[in-house]
């Protein structure tokens, strides 16, 4: 799993009005949970665009006044008409507690279906694992190389060691979807 640092400040007053001061900063309020205590801080909102625009999953070692957290994102609100964050939560971990977690889907290989004129149809970006922090890798490969016209991949063919994939095994990740202009040929 990839790793990122946050650097924040712990927050004196809890509520809304210091929380609207801080967003007008250009400081995003946060709280960190799941450990022996619940720490209320803040931190710039430029550190936070490599954590919420992309796919990848990381943890995230937070640093707020000299104590160092082992964390991961476990929810962020934005402003429903600006998009603005609003607020982030982590869930501190270790190396022994199991988190759940959306991981991306990578697609390995080239499907026979599409070569001869199909339509990938990538029904799941993200798959939800559960396991320790160390197990959980950065992207869970699914081969699709042996996909013919009309067949998909589904969860319960994917195997990833370490972690239990919580998503319904008969779920599909992607199809190769027929083409109009095939689908007389076939048959």
């Amino acid at each position: 799993m990839k790793k990122l640092e946050i650097v924040g400040y712990k927050r004196e007053t809890v509520g809304t009005k210091s929380a609207k001061d801080l967003r007008n900063e250009a400081l995003v309020p946060c709280v960190l949970y799941g450990g022996k205590e619940s720490v209320n801080f803040y931190a710039p909102m430029i550190l936070f665009r490599d954590l919420l625009y992309s796919p990848n999953v990381y943890e995230v070692e937070l640093n707020i006044e000299g104590s160092i957290y082992r964390a991961v994102l476990q929810d962020s609100q934005f402003h429903p008409v600006n998009d603005m964050l609003l607020h982030v939560d982590f869930l501190e971990v270790d190396d022994v507690k199991k988190v759940k977690l959306n991981v991306p889907v990578k697609f390995m290989g080239s499907s026979k279906g599409v070569l001869i004129g199909g339509k990938l149809s990538v029904k799941l970006r993200s798959l939800t694992l559960k396991g320790t922090v160390n197990d959980i890798p950065d992207f869970v490969e699914v081969n699709i190389a042996h996909l013919d016209l009309g067949k998909s991949v589904k969860v319960g063919e994917v195997n990833v060691e370490g972690v239990v994939i919580l998503n319904s095994p008969s779920n599909p990740i992607a199809t190769v979807d027929i083409p109009r202009a095939l689908r007389g040929k076939i048959g």
